[in-house]
């Protein structure tokens, strides 16, 4: 009689996994878009990954708002007279209109031919597509309750995850052009390895923690999320990118292509993983 039974569930849905995926591509693809106007080789990239960088972020804001009960709701995360400025999410909110409203101002001048404009609007969307990535790991580091989330890593990962990704995707639109693909590949190297180092980090910190975090490691590792984590963002879309990018090959453009859809793979799949996984501790517990 006195039985109850509580049902637990998943408050971050894994498409904000998707959102995360999405937006940190758009920050970097806008970022290489401004490298145009300081470095020759980026001239390529100008337009198209402001494009795309474009696309990806009216995708991102679909999917924050599709995800409200009442989409209406997200004009009060931009009023003012409702903004608490406690809230990493109302920063995060602000910065993501703010950076929408520099990217159109960036377009107009682009196509006007400003470049002086564009310049300083390539400067200024720069900054603000920082901060996407920022806010967005820091949304997730707040959370003190939970295991991998608990950590001031997480913002500078999810910078990582951006770059290395927009870069890849970056890789796509360079349309075979030796020298960028040559700076493209370095992009990619390095941060690919930041990324990795940080992963072997969270684990390590993860694994010796207290039982929550040992939960969350075995979940992360050789649980539901192991395949996720390990295989597809560990091993695959990290690790073998890298060995890849050493290896001779990697030099080539093929190389640098290839290694550009692992790393998109496992970007994707590490986002899942790190949303998903500290979160179903939560839900049998």
């Amino acid at each position: 009689m006195l039985d109850y039974t509580v049902f637990h569930t998943i408050a971050w849905p894994s498409a904000y996994s998707v959102y995360f995926f999405v937006i940190g591509i758009a920050a970097a693809l806008f970022f290489l878009s401004a490298l145009s106007w300081y470095r020759a080789e980026f001239k390529p990239l100008r337009a198209s990954a402001f494009y795309v960088s474009f696309v990806l972020l009216a995708v991102g804001g679909l999917l924050l708002i599709s995800d409200l009960s009442q989409p209406a709701r997200f004009l009060s995360m931009i009023n003012p007279a409702y903004l608490n400025f406690d809230s990493p999410l109302a920063w995060g909110s602000l910065n993501l209109v703010s950076f929408g409203l520099v990217s159109v101002l960036y377009f107009v001048m682009m196509n006007k031919g400003d470049e002086i404009n564009s310049r300083r609007l390539a400067v200024i969307g720069s900054l603000l597509a920082l901060g996407l990535p920022v806010y967005t790991g820091f949304d997730l580091t707040v959370h003190q309750h939970r295991p991998v989330w608990n950590t001031p890593l997480m913002p500078v990962l999810f910078v990582a995850l951006s770059l290395v990704s927009g870069a890849a995707v970056a890789s796509f639109l360079a349309k075979g052009d030796a020298k960028l693909l040559a700076t493209l590949r370095s992009f990619m190297l390095w941060s690919a390895g930041a990324v990795a180092a940080m992963l072997v980090s969270l684990l390590g910190t993860t694994a010796y923690g207290g039982s929550a975090q040992e939960l969350t490691f075995m979940i992360m590792t050789s649980g539901s999320m192991g395949l996720a984590f390990i295989w597809l963002g560990l091993i695959l879309g990290t690790a073998a990118p890298i060995g890849l990018l050493l290896a001779p090959v990697g030099r080539q453009p093929i190389g640098v292509l290839a290694a550009g859809a692992l790393i998109l793979i496992g970007g994707m799949a590490l986002r899942y993983a790190i949303l998903v996984g500290p979160q179903l501790v939560h839900t049998a517990y």
